[in-house]
């Protein structure tokens, strides 16, 4: 009887405790449901729903004449919410949406893409991304009029998500210095350098988070947009980047050179006109532009004999030496404390001018002069290293300039033997880029400025930032000294160890450079060879300087190696620039567009709308396609439709040079293009059969 009462208390005991959890259970949904409902709905909201960052549109890169170096274009990516479209939308129109799309994509059966859209139906998927291949603007306007999707984003759930990509029309040109930037932020040259203007500001876009753990957008009327980015003109000249990238690459493979560097400078302004760097790849089958060698750390170096006219620049103007001073080299080898220096021609120059020291680059001659004459006193001699502005970085615009090194005086890296050394070139370290600003201060009169690669930063007609010429010293010696070291420069070609590049058009002036390479402590028989100089002589306009860098075979002197490639560089240029050539002027009058609004010709109807609506400009539009031209009508803009058509030639007369390439790519075509502004030409006549892979020229103006 007790065994009974006891069973029959403890099931009484669960039954009581199984009601009271059940109805703490029952309380605590009733809570959460009614009385804290706002407050986890929040939280769900929270979780599901979030505003997301929406990426500007990146800023392009222009070379000096308007020519486009990098640009983003636009492309999508095409995405579905299947639970949207009616189901009797959705069982007419399933099976040729599917064929459309398996022959557009060419990756899926149509039986693939039904059931893969029809699954995520069923399951009630709301975020089906169809393809992740990215498509065009022109084939986005062909997928708008297929079934289902032409119901848009409402009534079918299309979703075009729009990606810009990074183009450049040519192609891998000044590449390294046009740069790039990575996922991380990590990059190089101007995109990595000018990214705070390029990359804009992004905006925020309300996004909803699916199955999958994607986001997928939606309209809210406190979105943010996009900011677009700044654009950035160089002062890259896309001719003589081609010129220099050119010649210096054929010398490299000729030589089988490790790697070498060009730098072309507007002598007055300090402009950089063309800047590149090819190295040999890693499997050594070609060449590629992988280091900025003429700016960066890796392109520091010992620059050897270029060095020398520092050396004559401070004897000069200290007036301890004439350049008809004589003095004896000897046999080619002479010793200074426990070091032996040597001169290249075998059994010495003898006795010799000062003039003749430089221009047959004698290291005994010149390490002779400066250290009879500063040896006492050599901190002397590093004044004016610091005065031309060698021993300090130039502040160039490019992040990852190289810091220059020189030993001083009284440091335990200092010895009897530094001064001889540091007077032709050694012991020293400076950039090619560092050594052509003292090139282009002795052609530019003694006047000192600042290289330069980015001129203006501007959005539109809206100029952000200029930057004009800089100078960094107003003379580095005195106008006779510099008309001394003019004549010696230009005596280094007409007679000395350049007279290979001598011509009878114009005259070139400049110097040779030869350094044994420093390996493991010991100097080897693999050389550093280069040319700096400028042209014309007589009136300089441009200087560059040639780095050519372990290269292979007999006389590998500067001026065998170096400074062919800089006469072939001078030659083209001199032959392409009008200024230079004045018998080749055109006086051929140039049409100009008719218009009356040049900035507003041709284009993308909602931006031309926007911009005149900014404005204050009248202008009419009753049309729907997207791409229009202007005419002017009682003091407002007329829009005319500019129909694009996949099959057949675009008129693309008037638009910018962006707009003109999206259309054309679009459609197939490759295009080539001179000037700088607008279309006003295009070598094949709109409306006419386009076929894939047609070269079209544009001529802009």
């Amino acid at each position: 009887m007790n065994i009974k009462r006891s069973i029959l208390f403890r099931v009484r005991i669960a039954f009581l405790a199984t009601t009271l959890i059940a109805g703490a259970i029952f309380y605590r949904i009733s809570t959460i449901q009614w009385v804290e409902g706002e407050k986890w709905q929040e939280i769900s909201e929270d979780i599901h729903l979030q505003y997301r960052p929406v990426k500007a549109t990146r800023g392009n890169i222009y070379s000096s004449d308007g020519s486009l170096l990098a640009t983003s274009l636009p492309f999508y990516r095409v995405v579905l919410d299947p639970s949207i479209v009616s189901e009797e939308k959705f069982r007419a129109n399933i099976d040729s949406l599917s064929t459309l799309l398996a022959g557009f994509y060419k990756d899926k059966s149509a039986t693939a893409y039904r059931r893969m859209i029809q699954d995520a139906r069923v399951s009630g998927k709301k975020y089906l991304i169809i393809n992740r291949k990215h498509i065009g603007y022109q084939e986005k306007l062909a997928l708008m009029k297929w079934p289902i999707l032409r119901e848009g984003r409402l009534g079918g759930g299309v979703i075009f998500e729009k990606v810009d990509q990074r183009y450049r029309p040519f192609k891998n040109l000044a590449g390294r210095t046009v740069g790039f930037l990575n996922e991380d932020q990590y990059g190089v040259g101007i995109e990595y350098s000018f990214n705070e203007y390029l990359q804009g500001k992004n905006g925020e876009s309300l996004f909803q988070k699916i199955a999958g753990g994607s986001w997928k957008p939606l309209h809210d009327a406190d979105d943010v947009k996009p900011e677009d980015g700044y654009d950035i003109t160089t002062t890259l000249d896309i001719n003589i980047q081609d010129v220099a990238e050119s010649a210096l690459l054929r010398q490299l493979m000729n030589k089988d050179a490790t790697y070498g560097s060009v730098i072309v400078m507007e002598v007055a302004t300090g402009h950089i006109k063309a800047l590149a760097n090819l190295e040999k790849n890693k499997k050594g089958a070609g060449y590629g532009e992988y280091y900025n060698y003429g700016v960066g750390e890796q392109g520091l170096t010992e620059p050897g004999s270029t060095f020398k006219l520092l050396s004559m620049l401070a004897l000069l103007e200290e007036g301890k030496t004439n350049l008809n001073d004589s003095i004896d080299t000897g046999n080619g080898v002479y010793r200074f404390y426990d070091r032996s220096m040597r001169d290249a021609k075998t059994g010495g120059f003898g006795k010799i001018t000062v003039r003749e020291v430089f221009e047959k680059s004698s290291n005994i001659g010149v390490s002779r002069l400066v250290n009879d004459h500063f040896g006492t006193s050599p901190s002397n001699f590093l004044n004016y290293v610091s005065k031309a502005g060698l021993d300090q970085p130039l502040g160039f615009q490019l992040k990852g300039e190289a810091i220059p090194f020189f030993k001083k005086p009284g440091t335990k890296t200092w010895y009897g033997t530094t001064l001889p050394w540091m007077s032709i070139g050694y012991e020293l370290k400076v950039t090619p880029l560092q050594t052509l600003t003292l090139y282009n201060a002795i052609a530019n009169n003694g006047k000192m400025v600042k290289p330069m690669i980015v001129q203006q930063i501007s959005k539109g007609n809206s100029v952000k930032e200029t930057f004009p010429t800089e100078v960094i010293q107003k003379q580095i010696a005195s106008k006779k000294t510099i008309q001394q070291l003019q004549s010696l420069l230009e005596g280094v070609v007409e007679n000395g160890t350049a007279r290979n590049i001598k011509n009878e058009n114009y005259k070139i002036a400049g110097k040779t450079g030869t350094a044994q390479k420093l390996i493991d402590g010991k100097y080897t028989q693999t050389y550093y060879t280069s040319f700096v100089g400028y042209f014309p002589a007589e009136n300089p306009k441009y200087s560059a300087i040639v780095i050519i860098d372990s290269p292979k075979g007999f006389q590998a002197y500067g001026g065998d190696i170096s400074a062919p490639v800089f006469k072939e560089i001078a030659d083209k240029i001199h032959a392409q620039d009008l200024e230079l050539s004045p018998e080749k002027k055109s006086t051929k009058k140039q049409p100009s567009y008719a218009s009356d609004l040049p900035y507003i010709q041709a284009g993308l109807t909602e931006d031309l709308q926007m911009l005149c609506n900014k404005f204050g400009i009248s202008n009419h539009y009753q049309e729907q396609e997207r791409w229009v031209k202007s005419r002017v009508s009682n003091k407002s803009i007329q829009w005319i439709s500019n129909k694009v058509d996949n099959h057949q030639i675009p008129d693309v007369t008037g638009m910018t040079l962006r707009d003109a390439l999206h259309v054309l790519e679009s459609a197939g075509l490759r295009v080539q293009y001179s000037g700088k502004g607008r279309v006003k030409d295009q070598s094949l006549t709109a409306g006419t059969v386009a076929s894939k892979d047609q070269i079209i020229k544009l001529v802009l103006g």
